[in-house]
């Protein structure tokens, strides 16, 4: 979310292009740099670079097995506890990367602190695991001016392995920004960019420390993105130099809001005040010769095998065709300009294209209305929030379960594609951790999704169903003994020579068994209320069943079904005249798309609600 606007072309060592201020209108080349990158910890220094004893971080009780952890994340991660991580992140004020760091309640110095402090007392409940730290380095953006002594935010979590150092780590951006970016003493809440991402990392952070992993995990919140993506660039460049692997970065930066603004960056929403809490984007660089848009399709894969039908609220996963949105950037980028696997996570619908610059913008993005949310009853509490906590934990538990099955899982083997007078081959160099290997085939340059996906335990793999004269995209995917994929690898482009027949489509079987889990309450609703109420079919994309048993020592009685969207807005309502026994209303023409309540109100009063989601 780049303050202004961000070219996706970036020129080593560490020079950036980017645009001034706000918009198309005023867009112009600036440079900035980054130097005298140090850490605060020389523990943490040694632990990234593989110099130290894994014995020194054993847990007492070693919780180690993916499927155990990937279960417990889907409660572990708590809607309840983003949202007072999002309430502390908001209440700095602002977190421009120029405010104040001396004040303890105000600015960026502040913020960073207070992240510490809980990165601290994540440590101090897990056996002093996690370890924090500062990244600190001194930036140069030439139309702000100079700043010293910048800090990005780290806790690392230490590998049991050092067979393979190469670490994982899971990023957001702390600072904030109003529409003069050099403004520093502006109100920059900054609760969807990128408080939602941060509260995502510090909560991630808070569950995962008690696990163990083969790789290091660090959890890190930068300053300076809205400044030229600078935090990030200073610990891309510190890993460079320290020789630091990285297995793979997720990027989370506006990851809450479900609303769409008037405007939002192509491709984006188009319809203002529309919701969409059942998506996520995944944006990457898709050079065929870089594994960066793999990763993306490796994330949705594990979602689909691992997660989607262990959850109550399935998410969908879009790969997105292009490395950010049109003429944007975010903190991903200077981890793909050093060749290290990467992806940004964004939200379905962003509220605003950030082109403050345009006299009629109205929306939230990079202004002070980028707020937690609004009292829409006068009682000076908010009771309608702008970041939805329910959606933005179901992106957590997608980037725990990538973390986990990267930190847990192999990395992708070696291959060639042979191009034969009868098809392509896939010819697999063989490791020992790999029992199985995936064959990922896609067409054209357009489509970021698989056109198929084939699973063999044979080195040498004829690919099957391709078409004469047509070229492919071929990746390879290794699966090791615990059902653990790695991610896709770079892709290997051949134009294939004759058709081939069909084969058997990859089913996914390495899936789980989760104890089955209800679907969370709406925030502001009680875990459960004095009726049970059940609404079928559910997901609904059309007409739907209402029914609840009704005591049978109850009268006549009438009652209302309410149907409230995920910001608790009424959306629909009809009278329901229930009698004793079982009760059933035919319900059509209600549902909106998202995670909707259905409340039956009898006398001013909720005496039951029903969890439903609705669909195109």
């Amino acid at each position: 979310t780049l303050g202004g606007y961000l070219p996706h072309m970036m020129s080593r060592p560490f020079m950036i292009l980017s645009c001034a201020l706000a918009g198309f209108a005023f867009c112009s080349a600036h440079a900035q740099t980054v130097s005298n990158i140090t850490c605060s910890n020389a523990l943490v220094e040694s632990v990234l670079i593989g110099d130290y004893d894994p014995q020194q971080f054993t847990a007492g009780t070693v919780v180690d097995d993916h499927g155990t952890i990937l279960c417990e994340l889907r409660t572990a991660l708590s809607a309840d506890s983003l949202k007072e991580h999002l309430r502390h992140i908001v209440g700095f004020g602002t977190r421009n990367s120029y405010s104040d760091t001396v004040s303890e309640t105000q600015g960026i110095g502040a913020a960073r602190r207070w992240a510490q402090g809980c990165f601290a007392r994540f440590s101090e409940a897990n056996e002093g695991r996690l370890l924090p730290a500062y990244l600190t380095f001194d930036m140069d953006d030439d139309v702000c001016g100079p700043l010293s002594g910048t800090k990005n935010v780290l806790a690392v979590l230490p590998g049991r392995s050092l067979a393979d150092s190469g670490i994982v780590l899971i990023e957001a951006h702390l600072d904030s920004r109003c529409a003069d970016n050099c403004d520093p003493a502006c109100a920059a809440p900054g609760a969807e960019d990128n408080g939602s991402g941060s509260a995502l990392v510090i909560e991630l952070a808070r569950v995962m420390s008690r696990y163990t992993f083969d790789h290091t995990i660090v959890f890190m919140l930068t300053t300076a993105e809205e400044h030229g993506l600078l935090g990030a660039t200073a610990m891309a460049k510190w890993c460079v130099q320290r020789g630091i692997p990285i297995k793979g970065v997720q990027n989370n930066d506006v990851v809450g809001g479900i609303w769409c603004g008037a405007t939002s960056s192509d491709p984006g929403c188009e319809v203002e005040n529309e919701a969409d809490s059942l998506e996520v984007r995944l944006f990457s660089q898709g050079a065929a010769n870089r594994p960066h848009r793999g990763f993306a399709r490796t994330i949705k894969m594990y979602y689909a095998e691992k997660m989607s039908e262990e959850v109550p609220v399935a998410m969908d996963i879009t790969v997105m065709p292009m490395e950010d949105r049109e003429n944007r950037g975010g903190d991903h980028i200077p981890f793909r300009e050093e060749d290290f696997r990467n992806v940004r996570f964004t939200a379905a619908h962003e509220h605003g294209d950030a082109d403050v610059s345009d006299t009629a913008y109205h929306d939230r993005q990079h202004t002070s209305n980028d707020i937690l949310g609004v009292d829409t009853d006068g009682d000076l509490v908010i009771d309608s929030f702008f970041v939805d906590f329910n959606y933005l934990q179901r992106n957590a538990v997608i980037n725990g379960m990538t973390a986990t099955l990267m930190a847990l899982g192999p990395e992708p083997p070696a291959f060639t594609v042979l191009d034969e007078p009868n098809g392509l081959r896939v010819e697999v160099q063989p490791t020992a951790d790999l029992m199985e290997w995936r064959i990922g085939v896609r067409q054209g340059t357009t489509t970021p999704d698989f056109l198929a996906v084939y699973r063999t335990d044979q080195t040498s793999f004829p690919i099957p169903g391709l078409a004469a004269s047509t070229t492919y995209f071929i990746s390879v995917a290794g699966i090791d003994s615990a059902g653990i994929m790695s991610p896709f690898s770079h892709e290997s482009v051949k134009l294939n020579d004759a058709d081939t027949p069909p084969g058997s489509i990859d089913d996914l079987p390495y899936g789980l068994a989760c104890t089955p889990i209800g679907m969370p309450a709406p925030m502001g609703f009680a875990a459960s209320d004095e009726l049970q109420m059940t609404v079928s079919p559910n997901p609904v994309a059309g007409p739907m069943i209402v029914s609840l048993d009704w005591p049978v020592r109850r009268p006549i009685t009438q009652g209302e079904l309410v149907l409230r969207d995920a910001l608790g807005r009424v959306t629909w309502k009809e009278p329901w005249l229930l009698g004793p026994g079982a009760n059933q209303k035919v319900v059509t023409g209600a549902c909106s798309i998202g995670l909707l309540s259905l409340v039956l109100e009898i006398d001013g009063r909720r005496s039951a609600v029903a969890r439903l989601v609705g669909v195109r």
